[in-house]
């Protein structure tokens, strides 16, 4: 059975990622022509992705990468920017 929510329902709720990581809690929703359009999730200091996401405090995410809404919500982990890795410097020494 499907259930509905008011968004003020959906504010402070726990947000993981498919894969299981905890993310934050929603703090707001982006709403465009009457629509939920995307969130704003708060990261949390305890967050595995705080690290990862650097000095950042949040994230919007698109609502078409909400995956589940429920107790808890679950998104997708492509909604997490990815880190780009530095190539790394390899000094070979000549072979002689």
């Amino acid at each position: 059975m499907l259930k509905i929510l008011k968004i003020s329902d959906m504010i402070s709720l726990k947000v993981f990622t498919d894969a299981g990581d905890y993310f934050g809690e929603i703090e707001e929703a982006n709403i465009v022509d009457n629509k939920v359009d995307g969130w704003r999730i708060k990261l949390s200091r305890d967050s595995n992705l705080s690290a990862y996401l650097g000095g950042a405090r949040g994230l919007i995410v698109p609502h078409q990468f909400v995956k589940a809404i429920g107790d808890v919500v679950v998104i997708s982990k492509n909604a997490i920017p990815v880190k780009e890795e530095m190539p790394s410097e390899q000094t070979e020494e000549p072979s002689i």
